[in-house]
Protein backbone atom coordinates (compact mmCIF):
# COMPACT_ATOMS: atom_id res chain seq x y z
CA UNK A 1 0.00 0.00 0.00
CA UNK A 2 1.31 3.35 -0.84
CA UNK A 3 1.88 5.85 2.20
CA UNK A 4 -0.48 8.87 2.31
CA UNK A 5 1.58 11.43 0.92
CA UNK A 6 1.54 9.30 -2.10
CA UNK A 7 -2.56 8.77 -2.02
CA UNK A 8 -3.13 12.09 -1.75
CA UNK A 9 -0.32 12.76 -4.43
CA UNK A 10 -2.71 10.71 -6.96
CA UNK A 11 -5.78 11.98 -5.74
CA UNK A 12 -4.64 15.68 -6.57
CA UNK A 13 -2.64 14.88 -9.96
CA UNK A 14 -6.22 13.20 -10.85
CA UNK A 15 -8.04 15.99 -9.99
CA UNK A 16 -5.55 18.22 -12.04
CA UNK A 17 -6.02 15.90 -15.02
CA UNK A 18 -9.28 15.84 -15.01
CA UNK A 19 -9.99 19.40 -14.55
CA UNK A 20 -7.06 20.28 -17.37
CA UNK A 21 -9.61 17.92 -19.41
CA UNK A 22 -12.70 20.07 -18.74
CA UNK A 23 -10.92 23.20 -19.56
CA UNK A 24 -9.41 21.41 -22.74
CA UNK A 25 -13.07 20.71 -23.77
CA UNK A 26 -14.84 24.11 -22.74
CA UNK A 27 -12.31 26.26 -23.54
CA UNK A 28 -11.18 24.55 -26.75
CA UNK A 29 -14.94 24.24 -28.58
CA UNK A 30 -14.34 20.79 -28.46
CA UNK A 31 -18.11 19.45 -27.46
CA UNK A 32 -20.21 19.97 -30.48
CA UNK A 33 -23.06 21.74 -29.00
CA UNK A 34 -24.61 21.39 -32.29
CA UNK A 35 -28.77 20.33 -32.42
CA UNK A 36 -28.11 18.18 -35.47
CA UNK A 37 -25.34 16.47 -33.42
CA UNK A 38 -26.72 14.05 -30.39
CA UNK A 39 -25.94 14.44 -27.02
CA UNK A 40 -23.17 10.71 -26.24
CA UNK A 41 -24.61 8.33 -24.87
CA UNK A 42 -23.06 8.53 -21.71
CA UNK A 43 -23.94 12.52 -21.53
CA UNK A 44 -27.29 11.32 -22.22
CA UNK A 45 -27.54 9.08 -19.74
CA UNK A 46 -26.27 11.40 -17.11
CA UNK A 47 -28.67 13.99 -17.91
CA UNK A 48 -31.38 11.91 -18.05
CA UNK A 49 -30.28 10.54 -14.49
CA UNK A 50 -30.03 13.11 -12.92
CA UNK A 51 -33.43 14.61 -14.12
CA UNK A 52 -35.25 11.66 -13.13
CA UNK A 53 -33.84 11.82 -9.69
CA UNK A 54 -34.17 15.63 -9.26
CA UNK A 55 -37.91 15.59 -10.23
CA UNK A 56 -38.82 12.48 -7.64
CA UNK A 57 -37.17 14.04 -4.85
CA UNK A 58 -39.29 17.79 -5.79
CA UNK A 59 -42.17 16.28 -6.55
CA UNK A 60 -42.77 14.41 -3.13
CA UNK A 61 -45.42 14.87 -0.64
CA UNK A 62 -47.77 16.95 -3.94
CA UNK A 63 -51.51 15.79 -3.78
CA UNK A 64 -53.10 14.79 -7.36
CA UNK A 65 -56.75 15.83 -7.68
CA UNK A 66 -59.59 13.36 -9.06
CA UNK A 67 -57.99 12.79 -12.05
CA UNK A 68 -60.92 10.99 -13.53
CA UNK A 69 -63.14 13.52 -13.88
CA UNK A 70 -64.39 14.01 -16.91
CA UNK A 71 -64.88 17.86 -17.28
CA UNK A 72 -61.04 17.87 -16.09
CA UNK A 73 -59.91 15.69 -18.93
CA UNK A 74 -61.36 16.73 -21.60
CA UNK A 75 -60.19 20.39 -20.91
CA UNK A 76 -56.69 18.78 -20.49
CA UNK A 77 -56.99 17.26 -24.25
CA UNK A 78 -57.39 21.26 -24.90
CA UNK A 79 -54.24 21.97 -23.48
CA UNK A 80 -52.14 19.43 -24.83
CA UNK A 81 -53.50 19.89 -28.77
CA UNK A 82 -52.61 24.52 -27.64
CA UNK A 83 -49.44 23.47 -25.90
CA UNK A 84 -47.63 20.00 -26.20
CA UNK A 85 -48.38 18.40 -29.56
CA UNK A 86 -45.84 20.60 -31.67
CA UNK A 87 -43.37 19.42 -29.54
CA UNK A 88 -44.45 15.67 -28.33
CA UNK A 89 -46.93 14.90 -31.37
CA UNK A 90 -49.85 12.30 -30.27
CA UNK A 91 -51.71 9.20 -31.81
CA UNK A 92 -51.87 9.29 -35.31
CA UNK A 93 -50.07 13.20 -34.94
CA UNK A 94 -46.42 13.97 -35.93
CA UNK A 95 -44.42 15.92 -34.10
CA UNK A 96 -43.69 19.50 -35.50
CA UNK A 97 -40.55 20.91 -37.16
CA UNK A 98 -39.28 22.24 -34.01
CA UNK A 99 -40.05 19.31 -31.69
CA UNK A 100 -38.27 16.96 -34.02
CA UNK A 101 -35.12 19.08 -34.10
CA UNK A 102 -34.35 19.19 -30.70
CA UNK A 103 -31.76 17.64 -28.46
CA UNK A 104 -32.59 16.10 -26.28
CA UNK A 105 -35.65 15.03 -28.51
CA UNK A 106 -38.75 15.45 -26.94
CA UNK A 107 -39.92 12.37 -27.12
CA UNK A 108 -44.10 11.13 -27.26
CA UNK A 109 -45.92 10.80 -23.95
CA UNK A 110 -47.86 8.05 -24.61
CA UNK A 111 -46.03 6.10 -22.29
CA UNK A 112 -46.09 9.10 -19.68
CA UNK A 113 -47.82 7.69 -17.16
CA UNK A 114 -45.45 4.09 -16.98
CA UNK A 115 -42.51 6.40 -16.34
CA UNK A 116 -43.93 8.90 -14.47
CA UNK A 117 -46.39 9.24 -11.92
CA UNK A 118 -48.98 11.96 -11.36
CA UNK A 119 -47.25 14.30 -9.04
CA UNK A 120 -44.14 14.27 -11.23
CA UNK A 121 -46.08 14.21 -13.94
CA UNK A 122 -47.37 17.96 -12.51
CA UNK A 123 -43.63 19.22 -11.29
CA UNK A 124 -42.52 18.91 -14.84
CA UNK A 125 -44.93 20.45 -16.82
CA UNK A 126 -45.33 22.79 -13.70
CA UNK A 127 -41.39 23.56 -13.44
CA UNK A 128 -39.89 22.59 -17.17
CA UNK A 129 -36.49 21.07 -16.90
CA UNK A 130 -32.89 23.51 -17.62
CA UNK A 131 -31.36 22.86 -21.11
CA UNK A 132 -33.69 20.14 -22.50
CA UNK A 133 -36.46 23.19 -24.22
CA UNK A 134 -39.15 21.76 -21.95
CA UNK A 135 -40.92 24.96 -20.50
CA UNK A 136 -42.17 26.32 -17.08
CA UNK A 137 -45.83 26.18 -17.67
CA UNK A 138 -46.80 27.79 -14.41
CA UNK A 139 -46.67 31.39 -16.09
CA UNK A 140 -48.92 30.26 -18.69
CA UNK A 141 -51.06 27.89 -17.86
CA UNK A 142 -53.45 28.04 -14.48
CA UNK A 143 -53.19 25.22 -11.96
CA UNK A 144 -55.98 23.69 -13.27
CA UNK A 145 -55.24 23.74 -16.53
CA UNK A 146 -51.66 21.75 -15.04
CA UNK A 147 -53.89 18.94 -13.26
CA UNK A 148 -56.16 18.99 -16.45
CA UNK A 149 -52.95 17.99 -18.99
CA UNK A 150 -51.57 15.48 -16.19
CA UNK A 151 -55.42 14.11 -15.99
CA UNK A 152 -55.47 14.13 -20.48
CA UNK A 153 -51.82 11.83 -20.04
CA UNK A 154 -53.12 9.35 -17.65
CA UNK A 155 -55.78 9.00 -20.56
CA UNK A 156 -53.49 9.14 -24.02
CA UNK A 157 -51.77 5.70 -23.65
CA UNK A 158 -55.41 3.99 -23.99
CA UNK A 159 -56.56 6.38 -27.06
CA UNK A 160 -56.27 5.05 -30.61
CA UNK A 161 -55.44 8.16 -33.37
CA UNK A 162 -59.49 9.04 -33.79
CA UNK A 163 -59.99 8.87 -30.27
CA UNK A 164 -57.41 11.60 -29.87
CA UNK A 165 -58.87 13.09 -32.92
CA UNK A 166 -62.50 13.72 -31.59
CA UNK A 167 -61.05 14.19 -27.80
CA UNK A 168 -58.70 17.44 -28.84
CA UNK A 169 -61.12 18.70 -32.21
CA UNK A 170 -61.82 22.63 -30.82
CA UNK A 171 -64.67 23.57 -29.22
CA UNK A 172 -67.56 24.54 -31.64
CA UNK A 173 -69.95 27.03 -31.34
CA UNK A 174 -73.38 26.41 -30.09
CA UNK A 175 -75.48 23.89 -32.80
CA UNK A 176 -72.35 23.30 -34.81
CA UNK A 177 -71.92 20.02 -33.07
CA UNK A 178 -71.20 18.45 -30.04
CA UNK A 179 -68.72 20.99 -28.33
CA UNK A 180 -64.83 19.06 -26.96
CA UNK A 181 -61.87 20.06 -25.93
CA UNK A 182 -61.80 23.83 -24.68
CA UNK A 183 -58.60 25.86 -25.13
CA UNK A 184 -56.59 26.39 -21.74
CA UNK A 185 -54.88 29.55 -20.69
CA UNK A 186 -53.24 31.86 -18.48
CA UNK A 187 -54.96 32.34 -15.19
CA UNK A 188 -54.37 32.60 -11.46
CA UNK A 189 -51.68 30.64 -9.93
CA UNK A 190 -51.90 28.61 -7.00
CA UNK A 191 -50.30 30.86 -4.27
CA UNK A 192 -50.02 33.74 -6.14
CA UNK A 193 -52.24 35.91 -4.28
CA UNK A 194 -50.42 35.12 -0.60
CA UNK A 195 -48.56 38.32 1.04
CA UNK A 196 -44.88 38.82 2.04
CA UNK A 197 -43.18 36.65 -0.66
CA UNK A 198 -44.06 39.03 -3.83
CA UNK A 199 -40.13 39.87 -3.94
CA UNK A 200 -39.11 36.12 -4.74
CA UNK A 201 -41.53 36.14 -6.89
CA UNK A 202 -40.79 38.59 -8.68
CA UNK A 203 -37.67 37.55 -9.23
CA UNK A 204 -39.01 34.04 -10.74
CA UNK A 205 -41.44 36.22 -13.19
CA UNK A 206 -38.33 38.36 -14.43
CA UNK A 207 -37.09 34.95 -16.29
CA UNK A 208 -40.12 33.22 -16.85
CA UNK A 209 -41.54 36.74 -18.90
CA UNK A 210 -37.66 36.29 -20.64
CA UNK A 211 -37.36 39.85 -19.43
CA UNK A 212 -33.40 39.01 -19.10
CA UNK A 213 -33.01 38.05 -22.96
CA UNK A 214 -33.07 41.84 -23.19
CA UNK A 215 -31.92 43.07 -19.57
CA UNK A 216 -29.00 42.60 -17.29
CA UNK A 217 -30.93 42.23 -13.91
CA UNK A 218 -29.02 41.93 -11.00
CA UNK A 219 -29.95 38.03 -9.44
CA UNK A 220 -31.05 36.80 -12.60
CA UNK A 221 -28.47 34.83 -14.67
CA UNK A 222 -28.12 35.66 -18.21
CA UNK A 223 -25.36 36.39 -21.11
CA UNK A 224 -24.89 40.48 -20.50
CA UNK A 225 -27.15 41.34 -23.17
CA UNK A 226 -27.32 44.85 -24.69
CA UNK A 227 -30.86 45.07 -25.96
CA UNK A 228 -32.29 47.04 -23.37
CA UNK A 229 -31.08 49.04 -20.35
CA UNK A 230 -29.25 47.17 -17.80
CA UNK A 231 -32.16 47.22 -14.57
CA UNK A 232 -29.50 47.88 -11.40
CA UNK A 233 -30.30 50.65 -9.52
CA UNK A 234 -33.93 50.82 -10.76
CA UNK A 235 -35.21 51.57 -7.86
CA UNK A 236 -33.67 55.30 -7.48
CA UNK A 237 -34.53 56.33 -11.27
CA UNK A 238 -36.77 58.72 -11.33
CA UNK A 239 -38.43 58.09 -14.54
CA UNK A 240 -39.61 54.60 -16.44
CA UNK A 241 -39.37 54.41 -20.14
CA UNK A 242 -38.15 57.92 -19.98
CA UNK A 243 -42.26 58.50 -19.85
CA UNK A 244 -43.30 57.65 -16.62
CA UNK A 245 -42.61 58.95 -13.02
CA UNK A 246 -41.08 55.80 -11.00
CA UNK A 247 -44.18 54.31 -8.86
CA UNK A 248 -45.24 51.16 -8.38
CA UNK A 249 -48.14 51.76 -10.65
CA UNK A 250 -46.45 52.99 -13.10
CA UNK A 251 -44.30 50.48 -12.93
CA UNK A 252 -47.31 47.91 -13.29
CA UNK A 253 -48.81 49.90 -16.28
CA UNK A 254 -45.37 50.14 -17.89
CA UNK A 255 -44.99 46.40 -17.84
CA UNK A 256 -48.33 45.56 -19.20
CA UNK A 257 -49.48 48.38 -21.65
CA UNK A 258 -46.07 49.23 -22.74
CA UNK A 259 -47.71 50.52 -26.24
CA UNK A 260 -50.01 52.56 -24.72
CA UNK A 261 -47.62 54.03 -22.56
CA UNK A 262 -45.05 54.61 -25.86
CA UNK A 263 -46.18 53.73 -28.95
CA UNK A 264 -42.81 53.79 -30.59
CA UNK A 265 -40.86 51.69 -28.38
CA UNK A 266 -38.88 48.47 -29.00
CA UNK A 267 -39.86 46.70 -26.03
CA UNK A 268 -42.48 44.40 -26.96
CA UNK A 269 -46.12 43.49 -24.61
CA UNK A 270 -45.27 40.03 -22.65
CA UNK A 271 -49.12 39.25 -21.95
CA UNK A 272 -48.16 39.98 -18.24
CA UNK A 273 -50.84 39.49 -15.61
CA UNK A 274 -51.37 42.26 -12.76
CA UNK A 275 -50.34 39.74 -9.90
CA UNK A 276 -47.37 39.43 -11.71
CA UNK A 277 -46.65 42.77 -13.09
CA UNK A 278 -47.10 43.69 -9.62
CA UNK A 279 -44.46 40.93 -8.38
CA UNK A 280 -41.95 42.01 -10.58
CA UNK A 281 -42.34 45.67 -9.48
CA UNK A 282 -41.64 44.66 -5.70
CA UNK A 283 -38.49 42.92 -6.88
CA UNK A 284 -37.21 45.96 -9.10
CA UNK A 285 -37.54 48.08 -6.11
CA UNK A 286 -35.02 45.96 -4.06
CA UNK A 287 -32.58 47.03 -7.28
CA UNK A 288 -30.75 49.90 -5.16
Amino acid sequence: MGTPKTILLTVATLGLAAAAGAAWMVWGGVYNVAATEQHTQPVYSLLETAMRQSVRLRARGIEPPDLADAQRVARGAGCFRDKCVQCHGAPGVAQGDIGKSMQPLPGPLVDARQRWNARELYWVTKHGIKMSGMPAWEYRLSDEDLWAVVAFLQRLPDMTPQQYAEASAPMLPAGQGTPAAPSCGPGVRAGSAEKGDEVRRGQRALYQYACNACHTIPGITGSSPNVGPPLAGMSKRSLIGGKLANTPDNMVRWLRHTREVDPLTAMPELGVTEQDARDITAYLATLD
